[in-house]
């Protein structure tokens, strides 16, 4: 991971021992990000995942998964 990315997970997941026991969760608030990842899973848009924690914004959300595909894409076996 380059350091450019480091400092992008860093503004928007943070995990800290003193706030739900060091779950990553969004800069800023006390929402889990995996609560995005099971919205989504769940089949829920983004939309309702943002309406239901106003918390986090718009572009945290997008960050957040787009450093999901990024290290997917990373550690993807060749075929």
């Amino acid at each position: 991971m380059s350091a450019a990315t480091t400092v992008n997970v860093r503004s928007i997941v943070h995990s800290d021992p003193g706030i739900l026991g060091g779950v990553p969760v969004f800069v800023g608030t006390r929402v889990p990000v995996k609560t995005l990842y099971e919205y989504l899973e769940a089949g829920d848009s983004l939309d309702e995942f943002l309406d239901d924690f106003p918390a986090v914004t718009r572009e945290q959300a997008i960050a957040a998964l787009e450093l999901g595909r990024g290290m997917t894409e990373a550690n993807a076996a060749a075929a």
